[in-house]
């Protein structure tokens, strides 16, 4: 990286980033390139966001057509790219109502307000805890943070809001305990991404259901990371058929367009109205138009197939890397696959990215993998003999 550009942004940007050493100014498919002209691949995505790689045709393409005819509005009027993409998924999921906003902390942050917004006008207003989940992760705003079963994400912004308890991830027990006759919703995610690509048990989102139906409380699911065929379906909560009252979409929704989404049932989105909620940016004709190219080229090219088919195989590529003594276990759904580790996984990215792979690390000992979709077999194989390379070398 250019000194000079490393010392330009430190003197005008906030340090909330622990930024890599590393400009990175062009990409395509599954590579990019920083300003030396060395080339990477991509098993990031932009955080899995980029499914469709970058600079793909069909986004570019959708994007200056609709930068030609209209950028943004605002939400006093309608556009039709923004109905176009609401219809699009509607159709595809459990849902009835969409509202569009600019990222996932924002869908969560309206999914808290419509779950509290529920209980309130139907069991009174004292009715406005929620549980979630112990190692989750829903966003950096003073409802999403609160909401967040991470302590290292709330440290410094104390006093939180009130109204959140947290269980831990997969403990059905310890969930039934917590609910009180003040809960007004469950908020979890079906795979935890942030929490170190944790798979509940077969049968846990189906007892989480039942409970909620029991106790008439919502069920949030935090779609912000598996949605959008991560996990090999187009939504996580179809690999086990349940489906919640709300769900909460971003990342992948616009393949790196700052767009969010919070779906629900026409029962439960009806305690949304004028005035209750809004967002001046949320779905604009721009951001909508890119989005709905992304999804019609998902389906068109079948890219969340190929995701089940390709996770199917780099996860038993990396359970080939277990017999090194410092992995201990792979887990995973698509490609959303992590390879936690004995040790520190930090010092492994910053290897894998001399070697021209980049790579993740979440809750400090697992190597997360979320790539393209359209990834080869020989780009994962590369990238597993380089890192089979680098665990050979650790002796624990």
């Amino acid at each position: 990286m250019s000194e000079n550009l490393q010392t330009r942004a430190d003197a005008v940007m906030a340090h909330t980033y622990a930024r890599y050493p590393l400009t990175l100014v062009k990409g395509e498919g599954v590579r990019l390139w920083d300003e030396a002209g060395r080339e990477y691949t991509d098993f990031v995505s932009g955080i899995a966001v980029c499914s469709l790689g970058h600079s793909h045709p069909a986004l570019t393409e959708a994007l200056s057509r609709q930068a030609a005819l209209l950028v943004h509005v605002s939400n006093l009027f309608y556009t039709e790219p923004q109905v176009k993409l609401a219809e699009w998924l509607v159709r595809k999921s459990f849902a009835d109502k969409v509202f569009f906003c600019n990222s996932g902390a924002e869908a969560n942050e309206a999914a808290i307000k419509l779950a509290r917004k529920y209980g309130h006008g139907h069991k009174g207003p004292d009715c406005h805890h929620i549980v979630a989940m112990e190692k989750s992760f829903h966003g950096r705003t003073m409802a999403t943070l609160t909401a967040t079963g991470q302590e290292k994400i709330r440290e410094g912004f104390s006093p939180v809001l009130e109204g959140f308890s947290h269980v831990p991830y997969g403990d059905l027990a310890a969930l039934e305990q917590a609910v009180t006759e003040n809960t007004c919703a469950v908020m979890l995610e079906p795979v935890q991404g942030e929490g170190g690509i944790r798979v509940p048990e077969a049968g846990y989102l189906e007892g989480v259901r039942r409970l909620c139906d029991e106790k008439g409380i919502l069920l949030i699911f935090d779609e912000i990371q598996t949605g959008i065929g991560r996990t090999g379906k187009l939504f996580a909560y179809e690999h086990s058929g349940v489906a919640p009252d709300i769900m909460t979409l971003a990342k992948a929704l616009g393949n790196g367009l700052p767009i969010g989404a919070m779906l629900a049932k026409d029962g439960v989105m009806a305690s949304f109205t004028p005035g209750s909620h809004a967002s001046t940016f949320g779905g604009t004709p721009l951001a909508t138009a890119g989005a709905l190219a992304v999804m019609e080229t998902l389906e068109k090219e079948g890219l969340v197939e190929r995701c089940a088919a390709l996770g199917q195989y780099f996860k038993e590529k990396l359970e080939g890397l277990l017999c090194h003594p410092v992995a201990k276990e792979v887990r995973g759904l698509g490609l959303l696959i992590g390879i936690e580790l004995a040790c520190d996984g930090v010092p492994l990215v910053k290897a894998m990215m001399e070697k021209g792979f980049i790579i993740n690390c979440v809750q400090g000992n697992t190597l997360r993998f979320v790539p393209p979709f359209i990834i080869e077999k020989e780009d994962i194989d590369a990238m597993i003999a380089a890192l089979d390379g680098l665990l050979s070398e650790i002796h624990i």
